[in-house]
This record gives C-alpha cells, sequence and structure tokens, in this order.
C-alpha cells in the first residue's frame, strides 16, 4: 500500500513475448513473498520494484534476502561506507585502543577510497585499487621531502607515510568488517579483503651499536637499522649520565633496560605492585594513551601477567626513589594516585612525556641514537648473552610465544663479546689443514694418511675405529653412559672429528 492508502500498480512493457513477461512477473512476485505479513518490509519491496525501470532486470533476489535478514532497507543497496561506520558502532567487547585504530582506518583510508561502492559489488580490484593508491601517495611524499622547492617540501612536513605494517592492519580491519557482514548480517557471501595480494612485512632486525656502526651513523647521520641495540658499556654509561640529570626517570629507565618492560608496564605499575623486601614486581596493567589521553588497561596478554625478580641493583634505585618520593608525599598537596611511578610533582606521568625525556637525555648523553622501546631488546640482549635460554626470556619480558622471543629478540647477540667466545669455541672443533686461515692442522696426532685419492681418505681414525665396533663394544658404551651422564655428548664430538674426549675412553 502506498502512503494515501492505495495499491501500488506495477507496470513493465517492451517484452518480445509474452512468456518473458510471465516469467518477469514471477520474479516480481516472488520478490514480494519475502515481506510476508511485514507491511513495512513489502512497502519497501514495492518501492524497489516500482524504481526498477522497464527493460531492466529486478535486483538479485538472494541480495534482497540478505537485506531483509540483516533488518536493512529492502530498496536501497547499502555502501561499503555506510556499514562500515555502522559496524564500528556496534563494535563493544573490544578495547577502546582497538575501537581507535579501527576508526583511524575507517576515516583516512577505506571510506575515501572504497566507501562509495554497494558492500555486495565490491570485488578485489577495488581494494588492488585502494592499496595501490596508498603506495602512490607514499612515493608523492618522498619525492617532495627530496625537492629543491621550500614550499614543496613544506606541503609534506609532518604528514606521515603508510607503511606496509600500516597497510596489513588496514587490509585486518576490512577483512574483519567484511567477515561480519558474511557471517552475521548476511549480507554477503564473498570477502575480498581475504584474497588482495600485498608484499609481506618483514620485521626490522635489530643491530648493535659496534664501532663501525657508530663511524658510520656520525658521517652519514642513518641508522644501521630502525631497531638499535647499545652494548653493555653504552648501556652502563647512559644509566650513569640519567642517574647524574634525571633523578625522577632514571629509576624507569633502569626497570625497563634491566627487566625489559614494555613502557606501559613500568608505568602502569602501582605501589602494591612493587615488593622491595622479596624484590619482586608484579605486572598486571599498563599505563597507555588512547588517542592522547592516558588510560590505564590490563596487560596484553595472559602472558604479560607475570611476577619477575630484580637484580640487586635495579632494587637500590627503585628503593632509593622510593625514599625520595615519600619525603615529597609529606606534602599535604601531594596527589594520590596509587602509582609506584609518579612526576616529580606527584601526578601521574603522561608515556609520551617519558619517551621525550628519553630522548632528550639521549642526545645530551653523546651516544649513538636508540629508541625508549629499544631498551626492551638490550634487556633480552644481554640476558641471552648472560646464559639466559629462551625460556626465560619469554618469561621475564612477558612474551605470548616463545617462538617470538626467537625471531625478535636473539638476533643481535652474535655481535656481543660473550657470544664471540662460543663462536671461537665451535670454530675450533673443525680440524683444517696445516697453514689454514684461523685454523690448525688438518691431520690427527694419531692419524696416518692412507694415501688414498681425494674423496676416499677418512679425514679421522676415530671414525674407522667406529665403524668396526663390536656389540659388545656398543654394551660398555651404553654402561658409560649411565655412569657419566655427559657421556653422550662426548661421542656427539667423537663423531664429528675430535681427536680427544677427556678421561672417557673408548676402548
Amino acid at each position: 500500500m502506498q502512503p494515501d492508502g492505495k495499491r501500488w500498480q506495477l507496470r513493465r512493457f517492451g517484452f518480445a513475448t509474452r512468456e518473458a513477461a510471465l516469467v518477469d512477473r514471477g520474479r516480481a512476485q516472488s520478490l514480494l513473498e519475502l515481506a510476508g505479513d511485514d507491511a513495512t518490509v513489502g512497502n519497501d519491496i514495492a518501492r524497489m520494484l516500482k524504481d526498477t525501470k522497464s527493460g531492466r532486470p529486478f535486483p538479485d533476489r538472494d541480495s534482497v534476502v540478505r537485506r531483509v535478514r540483516a533488518g536493512l532497507v529492502a530498496s536501497a543497496a547499502m555502501t561499503l561506507g555506510d556499514y562500515l561506520w555502522q559496524w564500528h558502532a556496534s563494535r563493544r567487547k573490544i578495547q577502546p585502543t582497538t575501537l581507535v585504530i579501527y576508526e583511524s582506518h575507517i576515516r583516512v583510508h577505506l571510506v575515501p577510497h572504497l566507501g562509495h561502492i554497494p558492500i555486495d559489488r565490491l570485488r578485489v580490484g577495488h581494494l588492488q585499487s585502494m592499496f595501490d593508491s596508498i603506495s602512490d601517495r607514499n612515493l608523492q611524499i618522498d619525492i617532495a621531502r627530496c625537492s629543491d622547492d621550500v614550499q614543496v617540501r613544506a606541503s609534506v612536513r609532518g604528514v606521515r607515510r603508510t607503511g606496509p605494517a600500516t597497510v596489513q592492519r588496514i587490509r585486518a580491519t576490512l577483512r574483519k568488517a567484511l567477515n561480519d557482514a558474511i557471517r552475521t548480517h548476511r549480507l554477503i557471501e564473498f570477502n575480498p579483503a581475504a584474497y588482495v595480494e600485498l608484499p609481506s612485512v618483514q620485521a626490522p632486525r635489530a643491530r648493535v651499536w659496534t664501532s663501525a656502526a657508530m663511524q658510520q651513523w656520525k658521517k652519514t647521520g642513518l641508522r644501521p637499522s630502525s631497531v638499535m641495540v647499545w652494548t653493555p658499556e653504552q648501556a652502563g654509561a647512559f644509566l650513569d649520565h640519567v642517574e647524574d640529570h634525571d633523578v625522577f626517570v632514571y629509576p624507569i629507565i633502569a626497570l625497563i633496560l634491566h627487566r625489559g618492560l614494555r613502557r606501559g608496564e613500568a608505568l602502569g605499575l602501582r605501589e602494591s605492585d612493587v615488593d622491595l623486601t622479596g624484590r619482586t614486581v608484579t605486572i598486571n596493567q599498563q599505563l597507555t594513551t588512547l588517542g592522547y589521553r592516558p588510560v590505564i588497561k590490563i596487560v596484553k596478554s595472559y602472558a604479560g601477567d607475570r611476577i619477575i625478580a630484580l637484580d640487586a641493583s635495579t632494587t637500590t634505585a627503585l628503593r632509593t626513589y622510593q625514599e625520595r618520593r615519600e619525603r615529597r608525599q609529606a606534602d599535604a598537596a601531594w596527589p594520590k594516585t596509587g602509582l609506584f611511578f609518579v612526576r616529580p610533582d606527584g601526578h601521574q606521568w603522561h608515556p609520551d612525556q617519558v619517551s621525550d625525556r628519553f630522548e632528550r637525555l639521549v642526545a645530551c648523553s653523546g651516544l649513538p641514537p636508540i629508541r625508549l622501546h629499544d631498551l626492551r631488546h638490550c634487556a633480552a640482549t644481554f640476558l641471552k648473552a648472560s646464559g639466559s635460554d629462551l625460556k626465560d626470556i619469554q618469561e621475564v619480558l612477558g612474551l605470548s610465544s616463545i617462538t617470538v622471543a626467537a625471531n625478535t629478540y636473539t638476533s643481535v647477540v652474535h655481535e656481543l663479546e660473550s657470544e664471540r667466545a662460543k663462536a671461537e669455541a665451535a670454530a675450533a672443533l673443525v680440524p683444517r689443514r696445516s697453514g689454514a686461515v684461523g685454523g690448525t692442522s688438518g691431520k690427527h696426532p694419531q692419524q696416518n694418511d692412507s694415501g688414498g685419492p681425494p674423496g676416499t681418505r677418512t679425514p679421522n681414525l676415530w671414525i674407522k675405529r667406529l665403524q668396526g665396533v663390536k656389540v659388545s663394544s656398543l654394551k660398555q658404551r651404553s654402561h658409560l653412559r649411565k655412569q657419566h651422564p655427559t657421556s653422550s655428548t662426548v661421542y656427539r664430538w667423537v663423531s664429528l672429528g675430535c681427536s680427544r674426549v677427556g678421561n672417557v675412553s673408548l676402548r
């Protein structure tokens, strides 16, 4: 029925045969049947049929079914932009920071590029075109920054490039929204975001500030990597510098450097979380930002909720800070935040304030630059170099997987002196020819050259002896393993051609 109470009259013409007209009428009737007893939906469908011009096909029945089931207006195709904003407004059970990220992706990228496209007509090509446009914009920014024209350079001052990791996250936001459109709202049956091809993102490899790297940085001003790690000597010099110049930031820096806390985890510590008598800290919340506003929220994952032990040096730094803070708390105007780390006036830190002060301290120290988060890499690197295994590093840093510890935090340990000794010991096990660079004599003290052609000589007579070992000898070895727990390691060395195996006899 029309708003004035009259019935809709659907007139279509231009059919070649009577049968074609009957087929078209049947499609219209099947669409009207979708409304059932719902007069509102029936009017929507009738209006949609009325607006379809003669000679053009009616809307696809499946598309209309999906819109009706989702409670949408059947006569209007929903655009991707309308759906994304409705989807964003319906998100409830997620972290506020994640919601802010979704909003940024929708507002800055998805709606400007794809918002006008009906959601049921979105294809992989549309997404690929958007990502190509983002790449082109990055290139324009790079060219403008290198321009000789001052005005051109000024036009991109403060403009951020959209990096590969952000591009992946934009695709992830769209993929999640479209998955909900399929499973929950039943608006579409195909998710093009799952099939668009993007270049893989490689995490930057951490590098140590070696002497050669520092010389190159002083000449060019370029860092070898975006993730840099100080040597232990450089880290110690920086702690001394901070202790002399910023006593309220010093304990934060010392805790992050020695125990590998995230910035938000350190700033979110409550007074009750720090046990200086038992020398432990409990980490279960963090102080982070929502936009620019500081907020308290729980740690990132179950693994992040942890208790870690404190070393003597860090404990001393925290105790000295606590005593200094308690003297200031005697002032009645001192605010009660409940947090362990606070500003000199007693108010809570803004996370960006700590990062800014850290960067100024690094610049004044004369040391090569690193980020505040790179102190966490330093902590993991020093733990590995001092003998901690990957499981220890995973638990101290609160990582969700040991694979993350292996891939992210152990890529630079080979550049430290403690690892060079291990490398030398491993290289010494490999026999070399006499006079080889860095090697030793290739002949074993008990080895006689058989004089055979190349490829037929066994380089170690111990291997020849093992080839003829009797069953009784194998039983004797089994007995030795029970008496000497390390004997299995000794046999493994023998199989590699080592000439001496300590006091264990192989006879």
